[in-house]
């Protein structure tokens, strides 16, 4: 009976319960205790996961700026000509393709649609040890005539220093049918066939040299697109 007296009295008199201690942290008395710690523990895995959040974001903006730094200074991409020879060049900002049309006479119309580097392939030259590859360019010739419905065109390859048919149609407009015959392989037809078709393609200003300027320009442009690119990432990340 003593001891339960005892009891009765330390616990009552002499020992605040946690729920009487409460108020010096701004708590309601009847909080329960197991509350309380939950909601601290809520409160700073919060606050740890906006600080991991945080120093994420931080370090992908570092190295994004350090990367477009890095390009800018070492290899900046120059400003694209607007044209070459008789074609005016679009440069298709933000595109993997560019546009160069020209006229031809007084009927023609001529239009080219060239993709970035799309593909390579290993040269003689290479090796299991040192492989060297040459890069390649699918550019599309569209040649219309006023008042007609139709229009030839012409599917090649840009190589570093020629250029290649691969294949010839007649388009019909948006009517054209995909199951439409598309002709043969241009490597089937007769041989002067074929040299008569890159007669008639330089003879609009379609030939070796163009190979040349369009890899020069898909050059430039693959490091104007990829800054661009890093650019429009680093903007994203930016935004809260």
């Amino acid at each position: 009976r003593f001891v339960r007296c005892l009891r009765r009295t330390l616990f009552s008199n002499s020992s605040p319960s946690i729920a009487h201690r409460s108020p010096r942290i701004g708590l309601p008395t009847n909080l329960n205790p197991k509350i309380l710690i939950s909601r601290r523990c809520l409160s700073s895995g919060s606050y740890v996961s906006e600080m991991q959040k945080s120093a994420f974001q931080g370090n992908i903006l570092r190295l994004i700026r350090n990367e477009i730094e890095y390009e800018l200074d070492h290899s900046p991409p120059l400003q694209p000509p607007n044209s070459f020879g008789p074609f005016t060049v679009d440069e298709r900002p933000g595109e993997q393709w560019i546009s160069l049309k020209r006229n031809f006479g007084d009927k023609e119309d001529i239009k080219i649609e060239a993709t970035m580097f799309d593909r390579s392939v290993p040269t003689s030259k290479s090796t299991k040890t040192e492989p060297e590859y040459i890069l390649h360019i699918t550019f599309i010739v569209n040649i219309s005539k006023a008042g007609a419905t139709e229009a030839l065109e012409i599917m090649c390859s840009a190589w570093p220093d020629t250029i290649e048919i691969s294949k010839l149609c007649i388009r019909r407009g948006i009517n054209t049918s995909p199951s439409s015959y598309g002709g043969p392989e241009f490597e089937e037809l007769d041989d002067q066939l074929q040299d008569a078709l890159y007669q008639f393609l330089e003879e609009r200003g379609i030939s070796d040299e163009l190979a040349v300027f369009l890899h020069r320009y898909m050059k430039n442009k693959g490091k104007a697109e990829y800054v661009r690119w890093m650019e429009s990432v680093k903007s994203y990340v930016e935004q809260k």
